[in-house]
C-alpha cells in the first residue's frame, strides 16, 4: 500500500441520510479528526497527541464517529496484552441528503463548513497566504447540480493528493443561493 492515502480501503462516497450523522460532523473536534484519517488510519492514542486533546475525549469523539457510521476499524495490532484498534473513515467524501424517513428533523444549523474555513484562514488572510476567489452567476438547478459534481471530483482529486510536506492546507469549496443578490432587468426586445 506504499504511496496509497490513505493506507486503508474505503468508498469513494458515502449520502449521509440521517440528521445524527450531519449532526456528527458539525463538531470541529471530529472534523479534524476525519481530516486527519485522510492521511492514514490511526489509532485513539495517536489522535489525542494529534490534537492535543486527552484521549478520553478523542476516545468519545471517534465514538460518536462510529455510531454515525463515518469511522471504522479498519485493522488491530496487539500491543502488551491490550488490542489496539486503528481508525479509518468509510469514505472519502460524506454529502448530505436527508430522506423522508429522516422525518421532521432538518439538517442541524451548526453544520457549515464555510464557518470552519473563515476561522482556519484568518491568520493565512493576515499573513497574505490565502489564495480564493468568490464569483455569481444566474444559473439554473441543472446547471448546477452538474458544476456541483465537478466541484466534488474536484474535492476528491484533492483528498487523494500524496501527503507531502510540512504544512497543511485548506481547500474549501461551494456553492449557494442568494435570492437577494442583485440582477439586471431583462433585456429590451430589439427589432431585427
Amino acid at each position: 500500500m506504499a504511496g496509497k492515502t490513505p493506507d486503508y480501503d474505503l468508498e469513494d462516497r458515502l449520502a449521509l441520510t440521517e440528521p445524527a450523522q450531519v449532526r456528527a460532523l458539525g463538531n470541529p473536534l471530529r472534523t479534524t479528526i476525519l481530516g486527519l484519517l485522510h492521511e492514514r488510519a490511526a489509532t485513539v492514542t495517536e489522535l489525542s497527541t494529534a490534537v492535543g486533546r486527552p484521549k478520553s475525549t478523542v476516545a468519545h469523539h471517534v465514538k460518536v464517529l462510529v455510531d454515525a457510521g463515518l469511522l471504522r476499524v479498519v485493522r488491530t495490532r496487539r500491543v502488551r496484552a491490550i488490542e489496539e484498534a486503528f481508525y479509518g473513515r468509510t469514505a472519502r467524501l460524506f454529502y448530505v441528503t436527508l430522506t423522508e424517513s429522516s422525518g421532521d428533523q432538518p439538517a442541524p444549523q451548526d453544520f457549515n463548513d464555510f464557518e470552519v474555513a473563515a476561522a482556519e484562514s484568518e491568520a493565512a488572510y493576515a499573513e497574505g497566504q490565502l489564495w480564493g476567489y468568490l464569483r455569481h452567476a444566474r444559473i439554473d438547478e441543472e446547471q448546477k447540480v452538474e458544476f456541483w459534481q465537478r466541484m466534488a471530483a474536484l474535492i476528491e482529486e484533492f483528498d487523494t493528493l500524496p501527503r507531502r510536506g510540512d504544512l497543511v492546507h485548506g481547500f474549501a469549496i461551494g456553492i449557494y443561493p442568494i435570492p437577494d443578490y442583485p440582477q439586471l432587468p431583462p433585456p429590451p426586445d430589439r427589432d431585427p
